[in-house]
């Protein structure tokens, strides 16, 4: 018996008991078009974070810190000069000083007819001009303040969304041009920004000095500083820079008596990819448990296909059918099943890829704007891997059915009824 005759029997024991096939074959399509759709997802998921991390990934964030060595120097707190100091530094591109803390938030007056003077919890942000470019923020309506309003100490502020919400009901345009009042001083909103999910929705954002003058007093301190590295892969090197430049100035003799500290998110953006990656294999292997019930269908369906054809061995091999002949027709019809359940596993879970990409930004406004534009990732390697582990399935499933069948003797099947 040749291979090709070897597979048009196969199909057609497969097409005359189509429904016990369908039932067979549902486990594999199930495993497989899981396993392709979570991959999708988690792939999608990785890549959409990535999007939103990435351009944070070349920032360095330092704040004031006390020494954890008993009886170490006093601390020195983040000053201008410190700012102005790290700026010289050949692999730090830009350097935003930062004063920083939660304060009270008030409409000076009613914004409408129906509505009358409302309060917000915000977290007040005095910095430069180059605050929004920096930490990669967009606005959605008017504008941010330029380097003329930083050095006048203007009296303007950027709102997050969530003060817009909480003070002028979510209308951006009632709040542009409106008055807040921050500790009793007015103050005119020329900009709001778009979401970036919470707690970035709570920032208030005005020039630095103006932040001094009217919010937090006078004075060179700051709380915060953002540090924005030449490229990612130059990040170590303005990290070492930053506390070598920082231990001079504040000398510090000692990493555990240092009075600052400074982060970069590149760590964080390779933890967060390594997590999801793991989560991803997970809910994978998971899936792929329906694979192995798929696999335990296709023995039970050869068992009983060689036990129905019992008599039809035994007449095969009476006319001089050879063992070789008898184990490769049921192992041959064994992963044509396997074969198509796992083509059509392939096909839904490509499929259903698909559809969650298309109704995915429906729910854009409940996942939040870190998944605005999500959609699931399919790649060859987990389509081809449930595919091939589909029809290795099969091969491994119709072993012992085939066995089974070949160690028949002839005249014993022939008695069969």
């Amino acid at each position: 018996m040749t291979l090709r005759e070897a597979v048009l029997i196969a199909l057609r024991a497969v097409g005359a008991h189509r429904l016990r096939s369908a039932l067979t074959m549902l486990g594999l399509i199930i495993g497989v078009s899981a396993v392709i759709l979570l991959t999708a997802v988690g792939n999608g998921v990785q890549k959409s974070i990535g999007a939103r991390i990435e351009p944070l990934a070349s920032l360095i964030t330092i704040v004031p810190t006390t020494g954890t060595t008993p009886g170490g120097p006093t601390p020195r707190n983040l000053t201008d000069a410190d700012a102005a100091a790290l700026q010289k530094a050949p692999d730090i591109v830009a350097v935003i000083p930062e004063v920083t803390a939660p304060w009270l938030i008030k409409t000076a007056t009613a914004y409408s007819t129906t509505h009358s003077t409302a309060q917000s919890l915000g977290n007040v942000v005095g910095s430069t001009d180059r605050w929004l470019e920096v930490n990669d923020r967009d606005i959605e309506t008017g504008s941010f303040f330029d380097e003329a309003q930083v050095h006048a100490a203007a009296r303007v502020v950027v709102l997050g969304t969530t003060t817009v919400t909480n003070l002028f009901g979510g209308d951006s345009a009632a709040a542009l041009s409106s008055r807040v009042q921050i500790n009793g001083q007015p103050f005119k909103v020329i900009g709001v920004m778009k979401s970036a999910g919470l707690p970035d929705d709570k920032d208030v954002v005005m020039p630095l000095d103006a932040a001094r003058n009217y919010v937090f007093g006078h004075g060179d301190i700051l709380n915060h500083a953002t540090v924005q590295a030449a490229s990612v892969a130059a990040v170590p090197a303005a990290e070492e820079q930053v506390n070598n430049i920082l231990d001079a100035r504040h000398r510090i003799r000692s990493p555990a008596t240092r009075d600052f500290e400074a982060q970069s998110l590149t760590s964080a953006v390779t933890t967060s990819n390594q997590i999801l990656q793991i989560l991803t294999l997970f809910t994978s292997a998971v899936a792929a448990v329906s694979l192995v019930v798929g696999a335990i269908g296709i023995l039970n369906i050869m068992l009983v296909s060689v036990t129905e054809r019992t008599r039809e061995i035994g007449i095969r091999k009476a006319i001089g059918a050879t063992n070789r002949a008898i184990l490769q027709q049921f192992l041959v019809e064994s992963i044509v099943l396997a074969g198509f359940g796992g083509l059509i596993g392939v096909g839904i879970g490509v499929g259903l890829s698909g559809l969650v990409g298309v109704i995915a930004p429906a729910f854009t406004s409940y996942l939040g704007s870190t998944f605005a534009g999500f959609a699931p990732v399919v790649t060859v390697v987990p389509v081809a891997a449930s595919f091939a582990i589909s029809l290795t399935i099969g091969l491994f499933a119709g072993c012992y059915p085939a066995y089974r069948a070949l160690r028949l003797r002839p005249v014993e099947a022939l008695r069969y009824q």
